[in-house]
């Protein structure tokens, strides 16, 4: 099968090793950081209250803070909610005074930021327990998707692909966790849904790579396993680059307009897209490669008899 003339011919697996040797460093990094400086989580993990109240003219969120640093609440987080006249105040759990107290206390300090008065929205609470139970279930959910992939890969492509796109996608996760632990940005739940749909992203992308690898095994007869990988990767990189892009474009300006609510979904949107795009050509091509994948592991099986079963009867 010979290439289009209009298809790259970029020798990608002729830098897989030093490229495996950064993300190595990398990951390092990140995991040490992970380890040692932790996640810094929101209080749909750690628990503590929510609370959302409405001006009637645009709030400083200057003063607001202030207000809150003033009167004790140095750790409140305060961001706008929607539009600029609407305030979210996240306060982590305290045992010195109950939540009923507390929304009560906030709303008396919030309404000496503005003339005009200050209306309660609405009071949310999340216990450390229910943080707990969240943290324990989201982890297991992810396992239980990294699992599903492993079976699905191995069933669909052959173990050494399934092994190849787990790894892609620990290499992915792992990143994404270390950036949001390096730079202390807030995980909470959005992050962690934002951390399920990079697993899907990157897995599509390496599902698009592996099936050309399995069809040019089958058709490019004369090719070493790692010409195979190669062109299969060119011929698949304008797809894979449309996607990265409008996906980012989106992302981006998820990011500048959507509001600091979402300001860690979109991020860790980003940092996924980007490095699942990455991945996709060096870390689950390259770690199959490095099994030992050759055309025979990918050809069908052969029933015995089947010759005799072709040939046309006298």
């Amino acid at each position: 099968m010979q290439l289009l003339a209009n298809v790259p011919k970029i020798n990608f697996m002729s830098k897989s090793k030093p490229a495996l040797m950064i993300s190595g460093v990398i990951l390092l990094i990140c995991l040490i950081s992970i380890i040692f400086r932790g996640l810094n989580l929101g209080i749909d993990f750690t628990g503590g209250t929510l609370i959302e109240v409405g001006y009637e003219q645009s709030a400083d969120l200057t003063r607001v803070r202030s207000a809150l640093d003033e009167s004790g609440f140095s750790d409140a987080v305060v961001q706008h909610f929607g539009t600029s006249k609407d305030v979210l105040v996240r306060i982590a759990a305290r045992d010195d005074i109950s939540a009923a107290q507390l929304s009560s206390k906030l709303l008396a300090i919030l309404s000496t930021t503005s003339d005009t008065q200050v209306e309660m929205r609405r009071v949310e609470f999340v216990g450390p327990q229910i943080g707990d139970e969240l943290i324990e279930k989201g982890g297991m959910a992810m396992l239980i998707a990294l699992l599903c992939i492993l079976v699905y890969v191995w069933i669909r492509f052959e173990k050494r692909f399934s092994v190849g796109s787990i790894a892609a996608l620990v290499h992915d996760v792992i990143f994404t966790l270390g950036i949001f632990s390096l730079f202390q940005l807030e995980f909470d739940l959005t992050v962690l849904a934002a951390l399920l749909a990079v697993i899907g992203y990157s897995l599509n992308d390496t599902i698009v790579v592996f099936d050309r690898v399995r069809e040019n095994f089958r058709i490019i007869r004369k090719a070493t396993p790692v010409e195979v990988v190669n062109a299969s990767i060119n011929q698949t990189l304008s797809r894979t680059i449309m996607t990265s892009l409008t996906t980012l474009l989106v992302l981006i300006a998820l990011f500048a307009f959507g509001g600091e609510l979402i300001h860690g979904f979109a991020t860790a949107l980003i940092v996924g897209v980007v490095v699942g795009t990455y991945s996709s050509i060096y870390i689950a091509t390259s770690a199959t490669l490095l099994l030992g994948v050759t055309k025979q592991d990918l050809m069908p099986v052969e029933k015995e008899g089947a010759e005799i079963e072709s040939e046309p009867l006298m």
